[in-house]
Order: C-alpha cells, then sequence, then structure tokens
C-alpha cells in the first residue's frame, strides 16, 4: 500500500522542516511545496503557522493559500492546521490591538488567554473529544504548545446528517481549542511535530485516516 501524499503548504511561515520530518516518521509520503497545483492534489495538505495572526493570515492570501484551503474543503480533501495555522481558520483574530480577518471557515474569534503567564509555552495535557480521530490511543498524552492567544469558544452549528465536530479542550489561565476536527478540516493549536512520540502518534492517526 502506498503512502498518503502530503504536501507541507510552504508560504514563507512556520517551522516547515521539523513539520517534515515529523510526518515521514508518522509514515507518509512528504513534499515541502507551495506549488498550487500539488497542494489541491495532494491527499492531505498541512498548513504550519508560526508568529502574528495578521502576518500568517497576510502570508497565506498573498501566497494564494486561502483559495487552496477553500477549494480543498470544498472538494472534501482533508487539510491539518497547526498553531496560527489553527488560528487563522476561524473569522477573526484581535492580536496587539488589531483586529484581523482570518480565513473564515470557523465563526469565531481568536484573542489573547487571562492567564498569569504568557505565553504558554512547554507540556500540557489536553480533554480530547469523544470519538477523535486524531487522539485516538494517546488521549492521555501531553502535547506541547507554545502561544500567547487562542479559540475560547465553538459557535459552528452543524445539522444532521452532518457529523457533528470533535473539539479537545486544554486549559492554560482558562479552556482554550486545543484542536478541532470538523470534517476534512482539522486543526491543533499545540505543535505535534515538537511533541515527541505522542505528536508523531497523532499525525500518523491521521495520516492513516486519508487512505
Amino acid at each position: 500500500m502506498t503512502a498518503p501524499r502530503i504536501v507541507v503548504y510552504d508560504y514563507e511561515s512556520g517551522n516547515v522542516h521539523s513539520a517534515v520530518k515529523a510526518l515521514v516518521a508518522a509514515g507518509a509520503d512528504v513534499e515541502l511545496t507551495g506549488d498550487r497545483d500539488a497542494a489541491l492534489e495532494a491527499d492531505g495538505l498541512f498548513v504550519p503557522g508560526v508568529g502574528a495572526f495578521a502576518a500568517v493570515a497576510g502570508a497565506l492570501r498573498a501566497h494564494g493559500g486561502d483559495e487552496i484551503i477553500d477549494r480543498r474543503l470544498a472538494g472534501g480533501r482533508p487539510v491539518l492546521g497547526v498553531c496560527v495555522g489553527m488560528q487563522v481558520m476561524f473569522e477573526r483574530g484581535v492580536e496587539r490591538g488589531q483586529n484581523v480577518e482570518g480565513l473564515g471557515e470557523w465563526p469565531g474569534t481568536v484573542s489573547e488567554l487571562d492567564a498569569p503567564v504568557l505565553p504558554h509555552m512547554g507540556w500540557n495535557t489536553v480533554e480530547a473529544g469523544e470519538g477523535s480521530v486524531l487522539f485516538r490511543g494517546i488521549e492521555q498524552e501531553r502535547f506541547y504548545f507554545v502561544h500567547s492567544f487562542a479559540a475560547k469558544s465553538w459557535g459552528l452549528q452543524v445539522e444532521a446528517p452532518f457529523p457533528q465536530p470533535t473539539l479537545t479542550w486544554a486549559t492554560h489561565g482558562e479552556r482554550f481549542l486545543a484542536a478541532v476536527e470538523n470534517g476534512p478540516l482539522a486543526a491543533t493549536q499545540f505543535h505535534p511535530e515538537k511533541s515527541g512520540e505522542a505528536g508523531i502518534r497523532l499525525l500518523r492517526n491521521w495520516v492513516q485516516s486519508l487512505r
């Protein structure tokens, strides 16, 4: 059986090389590229994101990533966003006085955590959603977070026969979304590529779901 083909989308934002290594370890055939056709045709698209919400959203749009993500999701083609690559899937981000438009795949606003220490940096447990594919077999593991901003609520109403999204939460000062699984679009606020064996297993769960 051939390995699923994953494109790590290179739009000049994110720790892309560690993501490539982690996905290879998870059993994927990985290509690092910003090529539109390759990103559209891959079995899975991995969208990294490091830095400010506005910078990541702007870079994605400048490279046509917003249209690629939208087209993939419209065709039921899987996308996995990580860290700010998760945050920009929401409608808006409020960061350092800026109210910035996100990609709008999900309703809601990303804002600063109300916590005694920021950024939230280091290992933390999660409350995996029931029936999660990403966290299958690793529900009790710890994952590596580096962020000060997050989505703290979920507003998307899904009607039958479509399956309900699977929401995974974590807490640092207050509860926030650590991961979302919503049809072909999944995302994690933490960095699976920096989360050791637990992160590899999560990526393997995603890769195997693409077969």
